[in-house]
């Protein structure tokens, strides 16, 4: 499902949805949206990292091997980044080529780099990278290190024992149920968050435009 610049978010989620309605079971539907209203009932802005909180020197894996920074990233002032589940997720392969293209151009001429991270391994992060020609880093927060500094990753209530075929762990490649909520983080010199952005529903996630915003009010 190709997005364009000219198309919100919100109206590409809205016809992934009604694509669902039409063709998934009930239970399935059921499901997906029992753990939606879960995660937005149960989260809370005051848990997750505050602006002015510090971050460790974290690194990342770039899919093409090389290793990114925080100290590096932030060198020159603030960095970006865009946290997702994994390559195959229906709604990320929405938003991140639509942020590749109402998003990355601003944010490049501002020179604030941005890093889309997700905890799968970077040699299944290639597909999504290579899939949409994505111009910006993509990188592997390995065992949700950073996900968790944040306070923003989760796992599922239900979780049988043993693990199904098919199970996110199996598809992630990670052999764990915990994921990360869809975010954005802005992080400035001295590895110091400077916003932070949670979409506890993973289908209801910020414009590009509002994005820029927020970077442009709380950058260094």
């Amino acid at each position: 499902m190709a997005t364009t610049v000219n198309e919100t978010l919100k109206s590409r989620y809205a016809a992934l949805q009604a694509e669902r309605e039409r063709s998934w079971p009930p239970a399935q539907l059921e499901g997906n949206a029992r753990q939606r209203n879960q995660l937005l009932e149960r989260f809370d802005p005051a848990a997750v990292a505050q602006p002015g909180t510090v971050l460790p020197p974290l690194s990342f894996v770039e899919v093409d091997g090389d290793t990114l920074s925080l100290d590096e990233l932030t060198a020159d002032g603030a960095a970006l980044f865009v946290f997702f589940r994994y390559a195959g997720c229906p709604a990320r392969n929405i938003a991140l080529p639509h942020y590749a293209e109402a998003l990355f151009p601003a944010l490049r001429q501002r020179g604030i780099p941005l890093v889309a991270l997700s905890p799968q391994p970077p040699l299944l992060l290639r597909e999504i990278k290579a899939r949409h020609d994505l111009p910006f880093h993509v990188a592997t927060d390995a065992d949700n290190g950073l996900a968790r500094l944040l306070h923003i990753s989760f796992q599922p209530d239900h979780r049988p024992s043993p693990p199904p075929s098919g199970w996110i762990g199996e598809v992630t490649g990670t052999g764990s149920w915990e994921l990360p909520q869809p975010a954005f983080l802005l992080v400035g010199a001295g590895r110091v968050v400077r916003w932070l952005q949670v979409s506890p529903d993973w289908l209801d996630r910020p414009e590009a435009d509002t994005v820029l915003r927020h970077v442009d009010q709380n950058r260094d």
